[in-house]
This record gives structure tokens, sequence and C-alpha cells, in this order.
């Protein structure tokens, strides 16, 4: 049986196919558009899928949609009316869009397939499934569990904002949920906005801006905007938030709370910012852990599978391993909504339609997402005729001369492009859309914010280790291959302070060297780790292998390639571009190599 997977028109549109359970693969619109969460109907990337898998519409079993429109519309009423008259404008903008688009997206979605020149789709092939249900499924049916307990938490799906479920064989039940508007990550986007952040887009910079922060205004976020109950379970007082009616995330007496209105674009970061920083993600923590605890209690599973956009928070994540109830935890690599084209897709798949066969977990307590390598791959052909029609000046090189030179020229502190095999799927560049860089250099994390990245200063890069070797340099013995969990410096490679370093506050915590890996530690000795596995992506570990072999250390840099505000390379073009318009020093492309001072 072959599924098709969508899902679009909010943020993240992407499409997944499966055939017989089995991914075969799936992408975010964006990489194809290059317009960062990319809302469209996601054309490209189904195009994409399609041909990946080999066939046209009319050979596809079913297309699954991952959410039920009518039921969102539905909340979208039921709250206008709940707060009449305010947020008339809102209201006013909002519903001739529904009606016209919304409503009627099932007519959208077949047109739309069916514009893409591959087949004609049949209209009773078109199947909706629940929101948060597509995002469990996402993260429990890839999962290595032949069991397990599945929390979903976003900002909201038509109704639900958390959702508790549990997982067994080929049947997923979701029993219980929290109703918007009481949403954790509502609650974490507001804070975004506050803090002069996009929201949908720099939630994971309020986490990076969380360590310069005091715990200033925890208690103030507990007793004012949370009310924690004692089984986990919250609601958040509204007379403080806007996302109901207006157009805004909060509202004045927000600003009164917390001492002044929303930060603007461009304005500097204050210490005040980053102590709300700090409060927000440790009331978050401790929210998510309750609901663990409530979650563990219900179901006695031994193993979590996490998805929504809440589980892309790694700081949250690995606190849950650390000191929640469940023995194992897997987080669905792509948790936002672009994962739940793939999980509406495994839910169909894994309904008994058509008779497939049940759910196997992988063998080996390996997860079914193929290291969440599932985007488009490049042959040399491909990538030649990209370089020739550009004028571009290059090498190439036999593997066995590829990745000593690679290895060497990132020992010299070189920034090397790498783009290598299939485009990951989801939010993070694992090892074949890359930016890599030596750990050791001290100037490293600098070099890449403000010469490659263009983004913050504060924000932290995150480490790619040889799985085997992960424990030399980090307090974990967990595998992290998709980049979703922090952990601290081992205190061996660990500085001496002084007295005064140890005293810095704020962002003057950023000229302190705290480790021998100064490039990819946090000003609190964290890390956001990515194991790096022979199984799963055998050149990128060939590539760590010849580094250690270098300088004695497994471990690189490893940052998505893109600049600020644009997604992630999907084709050679776009990273021959993204290369030519920063100071990137090195590119390979496959086989091919490019030195920035000959082109």
């Amino acid at each position: 049986m072959i599924v098709l997977g969508l899902s679009a028109f909010y943020h993240d549109s992407a499409a997944a196919i499966v055939r017989d359970g089995d991914i075969v693969a799936a992408a975010q619109q964006e990489r194809f558009s290059r317009q960062k969460h990319d809302c469209a109907f996601p054309g490209e990337a189904a195009a994409y899928c399609l041909d990946e898998a080999g066939v046209t519409l009319d050979e596809v079993d079913f297309v699954g949609f991952y959410d039920k429109p009518i039921l969102t519309f539905d909340r979208l009423l039921e709250t206008y009316l709940a707060y009449a008259p305010a947020g008339l404008g809102s209201f006013v903008k909002a519903i001739p869009v529904w009606v016209k688009e919304k409503v009627f997206q099932k007519k959208l979605l077949i047109d739309g397939l069916n514009g893409l020149g591959r087949g004609t789709l049949d209209p009773d092939k078109m199947l909706f499934g629940f929101h948060h249900h597509s995002h469990a499924a996402s993260a429990y049916y890839p999962s290595p569990f032949e069991s397990a307990a599945v929390l979903v938490m976003d900002g909201v799906g038509e109704w639900a904002t958390t959702s508790f479920g549990v997982g067994r064989g080929r049947d997923l039940d979701l029993f219980e949920e929290i109703r918007f508007p009481h949403s954790l990550g509502m609650l974490y986007s507001a804070f975004t906005y506050y803090l002069g952040f996009k929201v949908n887009d720099g939630e994971y910079k309020v986490m990076g801006l969380a360590p310069y922060g005091e715990l200033t205004y925890a208690d103030p976020i507990r007793e004012h905007l949370i009310d924690i109950k004692e089984d986990g379970s919250f609601r958040l007082d509204m007379r403080y938030f806007d996302y109901c009616t207006g157009l805004t995330m909060t509202n004045d007496r927000f600003a009164q709370l917390f001492g002044g209105p929303p930060r603007g674009t461009g304005e500097p970061l204050t210490q005040r910012h980053m102590d709300l920083a700090r409060s927000v993600q440790e009331v978050l923590e401790e929210v998510v852990l309750g609901l663990c605890r409530n979650l563990f209690d219900k179901t006695g599973e031994k193993n979590l599978c996490l998805a929504g956009g809440v589980a892309l928070n790694c700081v949250a994540n690995a606190r849950i391993l650390r000191q929640g109830p469940f023995e194992n935890i897997w987080i669905q690599p792509a948790a936002g909504d672009a994962g739940s084209s793939l999980g509406v897709a495994l839910a169909i798949a894994n309904n008994g339609f058509g008779g497939g066969a049940a759910r196997q977990p992988a063998p080996n307590g390996a997860d079914a997402m193929q290291g969440a390598y599932l985007g488009p791959a490049f042959d040399d052909e491909a990538i030649r005729a990209t370089l020739d029609d550009v004028d571009a000046v290059y090498e190439e090189m036999a593997d066995d001369a590829l990745f000593p030179f690679a290895a060497r020229a990132l020992a010299s502190e070189k920034v090397v492009g790498w783009f290598q095999g299939r485009m990951e799927f989801g939010p993070r560049a694992l090892g074949n859309r890359s930016i890599l860089g030596d750990p050791h250099s001290a100037a490293m994390q600098r070099t890449l914010n403000l010469k490659i990245k263009y983004r913050e200063s504060f924000r932290p890069f995150a480490p790619a280790v040889l799985s085997e070797d992960a424990g030399e340099f980090f307090d974990t013995d967990h595998e992290s291959p998709y980049m979703l969990l922090v952990a601290d410096i081992v205190e061996d490679k660990r500085l001496e302070l002084s007295e005064e370093d140890r005293h810095r506050r704020g962002f003057d915590k950023l000229d302190v060297v705290r480790s021998d890996l100064p490039a990819i530690t946090h000003v609190d000795y964290s890390a956001r780790v990515q194991t790096v596995h022979k199984e799963t992506n055998p050149r990128f570990h060939r590539l760590l292998t010849n580094f250690k072999q270098e300088t004695g250390r497994g471990l690189l840099v490893n940052t998505s390639f893109n600049v600020r505000d644009e997604p992630i390379v999907c084709a050679p073009e776009d990273a021959y571009k993204c290369f030519m318009a920063t100071e990137m020093d090195v590119l390979v492309l496959g086989n091919f190599v490019l030195f920035k001072d000959r082109q």
C-alpha cells in the first residue's frame, strides 16, 4: 500500500510517502521554494516524493492530510464568540480567508496534486487525520519501541494543545487532552514574541538565550500566567494574552507585569530579556516533567515518544531523560508540523486499510527514520552540470583523497560547507547539508555566527561526534542522532575559571573560554549533541574518523547549511550560492571541491 501524506497552510508545509509501512521519502516545501517556513501547498515536495517512490497519483492508494480544517474553523468561530466583541478586527480579516480557502481545503488539495503532472487523484482516496494524532503517529510508528507512551505538545491543533496517548503494536490511542487556549506552546511563543523574535521561528533563540539569565521572573510566571495542577495539567490566565482575539501574542497587562513593552526588532537584548528567557524555560521544563509523570502513572509504559513543536526544545528533552520517570525516550526529528505529513501517512498505513502488514519496529533497537535522510540526493553528473553552469572552479577528488583533505582543512580552522547524499527531513542539518568547523578553535563560534550565518552572536553551535566517542566529551550514555538532546561537557574537558570570569553576567559570559571545546560549549557547559553512526551516515562518520586521525578528536562543529532567514540548502545550486555569499573557505559537493579564493 502506498500513502502520500501532506501538511500545509499554517507553517512548514511538507510531504511524505510511505510504501507498505516503510518510509520512502519526506521533505519540506521550503527547501524547494526557498521561502523559510513556507506554508503554501507543498507541490514541489509532493512531486519529489512521488518521483522518489516511482509512482503516479493513480498508483497511490490514499492521500492523507494532517488535520481536519472544519474543526479548526469550529475553534475559530467559538473563540471569537466567547470573547466578543473583542477581536472583531482579526475576525473580519480571518473569516473570508477561511471560507474561501480553508473550509474547502479538499478541493484545493486535490486540484494542487492533479496540477503536478503526475497522474490524477481519485477524490475518494483523500483522507483527513486529526492534527495531534498525526503528530503522535509521526513519533510512535517510526520509534524503536514495541509499545510506548506518547506525548504531543504544541501551540494548537484543531482544539488540542497537549495530548496523552499510548501505542501498542499497530494501535495508537490518544485518551486525554488539554484544550485551547491553554497551551504550553502558546506560552513559550508569547515570550518569543515579547522578547522580539518571530513566533514559530525564534523559539530556539529563547532557549539559546536562557543560560545567560537568572530565574528572576519564574515566580511571577507561576503566580500570574499559569496555574499548574497536581496532576501536571495547567491553565493559563488569558487576561495576559492576546492570541485568542488580537493580532499579537501578549497585551498591556503582560507588559506591565514584566516591566515594559515587547522588545522591538533591532533593540539590544538586556539582562531583563535574558532573565525572562531563563524563567520561561524553567517553567516550561517543570510543566513538561509534570505531564510526563502523569502520563507514566496512567500508562505504566517504560518508553516515551514525543512530537509537536515543544518537543524541539532539546533542553527540556534532556531534563525528561535525566529526571523523568521513563527509561527511554524517542523524539520525532521533524517534531513540528512538517513531520505530521509523515505521521498521517503512517497512521493510514497502520490503520488496516487494504490489509497491510502489522507494524514492526526496526531491528537492533534502531528507529525507522533512516537517520532522517529522506530528501533529494544529487549524483556527480547533476553536481558537475550545476558547477559548469555557474562557471565554478572546482576539483574532483576520489574518496581516498577527499576525506583526508577535508579533515586537514578543518584542522587548520577552515570553515567547510559539506553537501552529501540525501537531504535531511526536519529543522536540523545532520551531516548532509552542513557547515562544519573545528570545535577546538576559540574563534570558531564568533566566526560562524558573524561571518557565515550572519546571526546573533549569543547563539551556540552544536557538536557532531562519533557515537562511539560521545562519552569522552559529554556526560551522556544516550544516543542523540537527531540533535534533540543537550548534554554537559565532561569535567576533564572544562577549564578552571578565574573569580572574575565566574561572576560575569549576561553577554559578558561570551568572552570566557570554558572548555577545551570552546566553539560548542554553551555558557552553562551544555551542548546540543548529535551522535553520528556509521550505519546511518557512513560518509559523515568517515569524515569524523579522519578528523580524529588528524587531531585526536572525533567531533566537529555542525551547523545547518544556510544563512539567517533562509531555509537549509537543498540542491547544489543553493549550496553554491550560499558558499559564494558568505566567508566560507571550502565547499565540498559530493566529490567536488571548491576553494573560495579560486572562484
